[in-house]
Order: C-alpha cells, then sequence, then structure tokens
C-alpha cells in the first residue's frame, strides 16, 4: 500500500495543528480529530451570497462604532472596484472582512458555535475505519470541491448550469466507533491515525450503517469497503445506489424500482415497504421532485407540439421549452454515463467523483430551479396564445432573481420573434399572413374596398404584447394600413422600399434579443420612422392626385352656404319654382338653374373637378310640401376622399344643409317682407284707415328680423366659423389620415350639436322651427294684407278716374246709384280691417309666445353660447317684462354665471 501523498489536505491539517499547538504530531492526535470533525461535518448555516446585503452590513457596522466618515470611504471604495474587473468573487472578500471585524468574544449566529462540536466525544468509527475507505462525503462536498468537481463533470451550459448549492443543517452524528482498543495501540498508532482521520468517515445515515469491526485487526490489513453492494445495512434496507439509479429515471419522468408516480397525490412517492431511514426518504422526496416538474414541462410540450393550431408562437414557445429540456437531457446523460462506468469498472468504494444522493442534491438544485420556473411559466401560459402568450411571458420575467430573469429573457427572445417578424412584415410590404390569427392586427377578408380604412383592420387587444405600448401598436397599425390603402384604394404602385427604407429585421431570435432589450430606444425609432414616411406619403398623394383639401373647401363653400353670392343669386333663379307645390318639380330643371348660377358668380372660377360633384337632390316628398321643402344640394364623393367624406358624414352635412337652407330662407323671405313694405307704404298713405294695420306689421317684421339677424350671426360666425378655423388647423397640422377624419368628424359633431340638431336640443329645435313657421304666415298674412288693399286702392283710382273723365266730358260724374255702391264697397272694405288687425294680433301672440318659451329654453341650456345667445335676442328685456319664468330663469342664469366661467 503507497503511503499517502505530503500534498494531501489531511497532512496539511495536521501540519496546521502542530503548528497552532506547537507539539508533534502524536501529541495533537486528539486535536487533530476534532479539526477532522469539524470540517468533516456539514454544521454550517445557510448563507445568502449577496453582495450587496453584505456592503451594507459592513457600512451598519462602521455606523454603529460612529465611523461615519469611513463608512462613506466604504462606500466609494466598493463602487470604484464594483467597477473594476479585477476580482471574480468579490462577496467572498466581503464576506471575509465583515467576519474578521467581528468581536470574537460575542457569539456569532453566522460562523456557529464550533465549540460545541469539539466538545463532542470523538467518533469510534474514527478507531476502526481504514484509512484507504471513501472520503466522508460532507468533506468531500465543501464549497470549493463542489464547485470544481461539478465544473469538471457537467460543464455550465443552459439548464446544467450548477451553482453553489448549500445544505441546511447539520449532518447527523454519525454512530461512535466501538471503544476498548488498548491505550497503547491508540498511542502507538496516533500518527497514522491523524494522517487517515480524513477519509474515515462512511456515509451513512443511521448507526447501524457504521462498519463494527474487532479491535484485534491490524489497522493496515487488507481493505473492508463501505461498498454500493456489500455496505451493511438493516434488513431489507434499500442500498443508495439502487435509489441513486432509481432517482436518474425519475429525473426524465419514468418509474423506478422503489420510487414511483401516485396518480392519487400527483407526486413520486417512494413505496410505503421500503425500508429506508428517514434522511434519505427525505433526500429522495427532494429530488424526485424534479421528475414531477419535468413532467409537467413535458406533457405541454408534447400535447402543444402537435396542436398545429397553436400558431408560430407557441411553438416557439414550445421550441423553447424543448430547448431547455435538451439541455436538463445532457446532464442527465452524463450521469447515467458516470453511473454507467462506475458500474462497468466495478466501483465498490466511495471516492470524489462517486454518484450519492446528497451530491445530487447539490448537483441538481440549478436545474430545478430552472424546472420550477418553466413548469410555473407553463402553468401561467395555459389556455394563451399569439400576443397574448408572449405577454405572459413577458410579464413573469419581472423577478429581482438574475437567473430566471435571464432564463425568461431567453424564452420571450424566441416567443416574440413570430410577432416581430410579423410586424415588420407589416410595416414595410403591408402583409399580414397571419394564419391562426397571433397577431395584434386583424383583417376582415369580407370587408369591401370603400370600407378599408375604416372595417377592414383593427387590433386585437387582447393580443398586443406587453412590451408593445398602445401607442406603438396604434402606430403599426396605421402604417401597414396606409400601405394598403395606397395600393388597393389610391392605386398608387409606389414599392413600400421608396416610402420607407425597411430597416433590419428579426431574423434571428438574437435580433428579437436585442431589440427587446432596447424598446423605447431602437424598436421605438423604428416605428416611428416607418410611421412619419407613410403617413406623409399619404397625405401628399390625398392632397397632389385627389384635392382632399379643395374638397374640404368646398364643402364649406356650398354644403355649409359660405359662399355667399353663389347662394343669394340661386335663391333669386329658384325661388319660382321651389314656391310650386313639391310633387311638380323636376330634378333636371333645377340642375340647369344650379348651373346658371354657377356660371354667373364666382363659383365658375373653381376646380373643374369639384363644379362637376356639385348636384341637386331632392328629399323624400310629404303631403303639402313645397319646393322650398324638398330642395337639398348634394356633392357626390367616391375613391379615397370617400374614405374622409363618408356616408355617414355626408348624412350630417346633408342635415346641416337643410337647417341653414330654412334659416337663409327666413332671411330671405324676410326681405322679401321689408321690400313689400317699403314699395306699399307710400302707396297706402291715401288709405289711413290702414294705418295701424301697417304699424303693426312694420312692428311685428322688426322683432323678426331682429330675431333671424341674431340666428345667423350665431350660426354663422359663433358655430360655423369658430368650428372651421378649428378643423383648418387640425388638418394643417394632421400627423396621419386618421388625424383628419377624427378633427373631421368633431367638426361635424359640434355643428350638429351647436345648431341644435342631436337628440339632446331636439326641444329647442322644434322651437325654432315654429317660429320659422311663423315667419312664413306672416308672410302669407301681410300678401295678404297689400293684396287686398292694393285692390281697394286700385278700385278706388279707378271710382276717382272715371269720375274725373266723366266730369272733363261735361257729364256727371257719378249718379247717386254708383256712388252709393262705392261707399258700400268702401264700407265693407272697412269692416275687414278689424278681421285683419285681429289676426295680426293674434299672429304676433303667437309668435312672441313660441320666442319666449325659445328663450326659455336657452336659459336653462349647459352651453355657455346659447345663453349668450339667448341676451342677444332679448337685450332690451321686451320678452322678459311678459314673461315672469323668463325673469326667474334670467336671475337664476345670471345669479350662476361666475361660477360656471
Amino acid at each position: 500500500m503507497a503511503t499517502l501523498d505530503q500534498k494531501s489536505p489531511n497532512v496539511l491539517l495536521q501540519s496546521l495543528c502542530c503548528r497552532i499547538t506547537g507539539k508533534s504530531e502524536a501529541e495533537v492526535a486528539h486535536q487533530f480529530q476534532y479539526a477532522v470533525r469539524v470540517i468533516g461535518s456539514n454544521y454550517a448555516p445557510t448563507i445568502e451570497r449577496d453582495e450587496f446585503l453584505v456592503s451594507e452590513k459592513i457600512k451598519k457596522e462602521l455606523l454603529k462604532q460612529r465611523r461615519e466618515a469611513d463608512a462613506a470611504l466604504f462606500s466609494e471604495l466598493h463602487r470604484k472596484l464594483q467597477t473594476q474587473s479585477v476580482l471574480k468573487h468579490r462577496w467572498s472578500v466581503l464576506y471575509l472582512l465583515l467576519s474578521l471585524s467581528e468581536d470574537p468574544r460575542k457569539p456569532s449566529s453566522r460562523v456557529g458555535n464550533y465549540g460545541a462540536l469539539f466538545a463532542q466525544a470523538l467518533p469510534r468509527d474514527a478507531h476502526s475505519t481504514p484509512f484507504y475507505c471513501t472520503r466522508p462525503q460532507s468533506l468531500a462536498l465543501g464549497y470549493g470541491e463542489r464547485t470544481a468537481a461539478l465544473s469538471a463533470s457537467v460543464g455550465t451550459s443552459g439548464i446544467s448550469s450548477l451553482g453553489v448549492y448549500t445544505l441546511n443543517g447539520p449532518t447527523p452524528t454519525p454512530q461512535s466507533l466501538l471503544a476498548g482498543q488498548p491505550p497503547q495501540a491508540a498511542a502507538a498508532g496516533a500518527q497514522l491515525l491523524g494522517s487517515r482521520l480524513a477519509w474515515t468517515l462512511p456515509v451513512s445515515c443511521s448507526s447501524s450503517s457504521a462498519l463494527a469491526l474487532p479491535a484485534t485487526r491490524p489497522l493496515l490489513g487488507p481493505p473492508v469497503p463501505a461498498s454500493r453492494a456489500v455496505q451493511p445495512r438493516r434488513d431489507g434496507e434499500v442500498s443508495e445506489a439502487a435509489l441513486v439509479r432509481d432517482i436518474l429515471y425519475v429525473f426524465q419522468g419514468i418509474d423506478g424500482k422503489f420510487i414511483k408516480m401516485s396518480a392519487q397525490e400527483n407526486c413520486y412517492k417512494i413505496d410505503g415497504k421500503v425500508v429506508l431511514c428517514k434522511s434519505l426518504r427525505d433526500t429522495c422526496s427532494r429530488l424526485a421532485e424534479l421528475g414531477w416538474l419535468h413532467n409537467n414541462v413535458r406533457k405541454y410540450t408534447d400535447t402543444r407540439s402537435l396542436d398545429r393550431a397553436f400558431g408560430l408562437v407557441g411553438q416557439s414557445f414550445c421550441a423553447a421549452l424543448h430547448q431547455e429540456l435538451k439541455e436538463y437531457y445532457r446532464l442527465l446523460s452524463v450521469l447515467h454515463s458516470q453511473l454507467q462506468v462506475e458500474d462497468e469498472q466495478g466501483v465498490t468504494v466511495f471516492t470524489e467523483s462517486t454518484l450519492t444522493l446528497r451530491r445530487l442534491l447539490v448537483w441538481m438544485y440549478d436545474p430545478k430551479v430552472r424546472l420550477k420556473t418553466l413548469a410555473a411559466l407553463v402553468d401561467f401560459c395555459q389556455g394563451r396564445k399569439g400576443g397574448e402568450l408572449a405577454s405572459a411571458v413577458h410579464s413573469y420575467g419581472k423577478t429581482g432573481d438574475p437567473q430566471m430573469r435571464a432564463l425568461v429573457q431567453h424564452i420571450l427572445s424566441l416567443v416574440s420573434h413570430p410577432i416581430l417578424n410579423f410586424l415588420y412584415r407589416w410595416i414595410y410590404d403591408g402583409e399580414l399572413e397571419d394564419t391562426y390569427h397571433e397577431f395584434f392586427v386583424a383583417s376582415d377578408p369580407n370587408v369591401k374596398t370603400d370600407r378599408l380604412w375604416h372595417d377592414k383592420y383593427s387590433l386585437r387587444k387582447s393580443m398586443i404584447p406587453s412590451f408593445i405600448t398602445m401607442d406603438q401598436a396604434r402606430k403599426v397599425l396605421l402604417i401597414g394600413k396606409s400601405i394598403n390603402f395606397l395600393h388597393q384604394v389610391c392605386h398608387d404602385r409606389t414599392p413600400p422600399g421608396k416610402i420607407t427604407p425597411a430597416s433590419k429585421s428579426a431574423d434571428t431570435p438574437k435580433d428579437a434579443a436585442e431589440l427587446l432589450s432596447d424598446l423605447e430606444g431602437a424598436f421605438q425609432e423604428k416605428i416611428d420612422a416607418a410611421y412619419f414616411d407613410t403617413s406623409k406619403y399619404l397625405l401628399d398623394v390625398l392632397n397632389r392626385n385627389y384635392l382632399l383639401l379643395e374638397h374640404l373647401q368646398a364643402m364649406r363653400r356650398y354644403l355649409l352656404l359660405g359662399q355667399g353670392d353663389f347662394i343669394r343669386h340661386l335663391m333669386d333663379l329658384l325661388k319660382p319654382e321651389l314656391v310650386r307645390p313639391a310633387t311638380t318639380l323636376y330634378q333636371h330643371n333645377l340642375t340647369g338653374i344650379l348651373e346658371t348660377a354657377v356660371r354667373a358668380t364666382n363659383a365658375q372660377f373653381d376646380n373643374a373637378e369639384i363644379l362637376k360633384r356639385l348636384d341637386v337632390r331632392l328629399l323624400e316628398v310629404s303631403p303639402g310640401d313645397t319646393g322650398w321643402d324638398v330642395f337639398s344640394l348634394d356633392y357626390h364623393v367616391e375613391g379615397p376622399i370617400a374614405t374622409v367624406f363618408t356616408r355617414e358624414c355626408m348624412g350630417h352635412y346633408l342635415r346641416v344643409f337643410n337647417f341653414l337652407w330654412r334659416a337663409k330662407r327666413m332671411e330671405y323671405t324676410l326681405t322679401d317682407i321689408w321690400k313689400g313694405q317699403m314699395c306699399n307704404a307710400k302707396l297706402l298713405k291715401t288709405m289711413p284707415e290702414l294705418s295701424g294695420v301697417l304699424h303693426q306689421c312694420h312692428i311685428l317684421a322688426s322683432e323678426m328680423v331682429h330675431f333671424i339677424h341674431q340666428m345667423q350671426y350665431y350660426i354663422t360666425f359663433e358655430v360655423l366659423e369658430c368650428s372651421w378655423d378649428e378643423l383648418w388647423n387640425k388638418v394643417q397640422q394632421a400627423q396621419d389620415l386618421d388625424h383628419i377624419i377624427a378633427a373631421h368628424e368633431v367638426f361635424l359633431d359640434t355643428i350638429i350639436s351647436r345648431c341644435l340638431l342631436d337628440n339632446n336640443s331636439r326641444s329647442l329645435l322644434n322651437q325654432l322651427r315654429a317660429i320659422f313657421d311663423q315667419i312664413i304666415e306672416f308672410q302669407s298674412a301681410q300678401d295678404s294684407l297689400y293684396r287686398s288693399a292694393l285692390e281697394e286702392l286700385a278700385l278706388r283710382l279707378q271710382f276717382e278716374e272715371t269720375k274725373r273723365r266723366r266730369e272733363e266730358e261735361g257729364e256727371w260724374g257719378v249718379t247717386a246709384e254708383q256712388e252709393a255702391e262705392e261707399k258700400k264697397r268702401v264700407q265693407e272694405f272697412q269692416e275687414t280691417i278689424p278681421k285683419m288687425r285681429s289676426q295680426l294680433r293674434i299672429l304676433t301672440h303667437f309668435y312672441q309666445s313660441i320666442v319666449q318659451q325659445f328663450l326659455l329654453l336657452l336659459m336653462t341650456s349647459q352651453d355657455e353660447s346659447l345663453r349668450f345667445l339667448s341676451f342677444r335676442l332679448d337685450f332690451n328685456e321686451h320678452y322678459r317684462a311678459r314673461e315672469p319664468r323668463l325673469r326667474a330663469s334670467l336671475g337664476a342664469t345670471r345669479g350662476r354665471r361666475p361660477s360656471n366661467i
């Protein structure tokens, strides 16, 4: 038997004991035994390897000693040390410094009280076990040796990358060796005993597993190995070697001989009939958890890999899980190979590389953590696909554990790769190949081309990954939608590469990982660049080729009555036609009148593309309607501009035009009333009996003119001009077509609301229409009055002319009979005057009551501009003096005006 190498750890330990005590090797045998007992034990606390926590503890210690300057200096030095790559194990250095700084007189919970260990009796098995037996497992699994052995046999890639694992709590005290050795024998073999004690502790979990040898056995006799197969055990107890083999099968999800899956409890359990100590049973249960975790992950991948509807993102997720399992299997293959080599070589003693349960517990710690992460991630991602699955993976990576975060980030780079490919093809080519509906942009193939912008493409909010913001998703949608709109609606054949230069795509998961690491930088820049370039090009095409802004201005001029000279001349030409019943109108006649009005006004200088779209439209005819009630202008829109001027928008324009046309008709009617009064005033001076009636007509007409002028001012300037100016500014600043559409819709909604055409203003609109009806009725009453008066005036003038002519001829002017008839006719006319006055008085009273009700509704309106309109309509408080409710409402309104302002 060869002697031990002088470089071995036990020789070094014995030399250290001699150096400390100053005694010879034979004299320090007892102390050496205790040193081996301490080093060989696993009595070490669990230490959290956190550099930050250790540095904070050092600073707290310095602050407790009131050494603030030293604490600040330490923080600065530690910060500089972190920026350097000189030391690889800064935590160990800091922990050593902290340990050295502690007061040895105080008990330390971190280092532990080893005095108790030294006070224990020397284990008896140390005296009887040959020195060439198996090295103690606890010593073999020291920090440095554990790491070195693990790195040499397994490696550090993938799931098999292993770290330091610290067992919790001390190991059970081994069985003491049998007593009874003579003191002389112990003294004579003290030196050899000290040299071999580092190898003497057998791998055992119970007192019965210790090897008992007779006291007369020679120390250097033939070896009695503590082998896997022949190690003495209790009757029927399973060997550790058999458990190791079972555990390796369980790691792969395969039932072993003694450890099998329990379907009821859904976990691996050791057969209850197996005789096994509690320590090994607990260790096996902890190791068997890897098999349960492996089964969960493997079951998910096997099920989902066959599901084609799971999509590319789901298959990428399964591929990432397979990749992690592949690394896990690589580790298991190394362990199996080692076990097979040991079996083939007939290894019968425990060495540093022998597979044991405790070594497996250490080696499989990091793989277990990774499998736990994968299993939890699989459970969290159940029932998800596409972007929703990517969001789940991304949210699970928000953890403070760097290893778990790195693992999830790696999986996320694989999962997000198909999504980023979808995204790049969409924003640079406008192509959407999403067979399994995984991308957050959805397409409806049933939508026709004219509704492409509004209805064909939309966002699947549930599929938007959490690492993409809603603003970015909206921009992505607009980019691809703009490209398709240019190709399919605008028929623009410009290649997408010339609209916006395509940047590097996420060709590999590595590219995807780099992109995900800079979401607010490079990724945002790519989205913004494609968004601005594509949107700008689309707006240029619409304005240059399809005259979008010119059409918008045409709507303002013609449908919103902005072209004053054209509207006035059109009314003059249409008046003879529109006073007729609606059933007698023909559209081609009205279209000819429209063309005449265009040629006679400044409208003739508009673009021919705009003028050809202007047309006449007759609304649905109701019984009793005249041409004024059914006439409307129309503007034909088609092609790309129909995206902005949709059917709903044109319906709003039609409603606003009818309202404005009716209001303009009231103004036109009152103008005719005023002209009739001015023209007939001088003629009817010879009929003094009509002065009261005519004065009443003048007063009522003035009230109506004031009302209509104020309404026209409100509609024209406060509603149309202000809203149009706001719309035009938004259109000039718009960055994409959606901004123009949204601004245009807001413009229409505003004028619909403020022109009293919405549902909330229905009562106001009814009152206003009643006022308009009273104006038309007043026109009819005044026309009837003037017609009767002018007929009477003509008869009187004719009677006087006949009388004068007969007198010139030398005859009697009139006979008594003719004079009596004349007086009778005049008397009959004068008798109709009170009826006319009464009719005007009723009309005036009814008109004023409607106006008062209208003012009352205005004053109680939530719209401030409508309340101000009521002040202008009743600026001299004429109606307020007649209506008590109006006074109360006005007072309440004035009382709350400052708070509203």
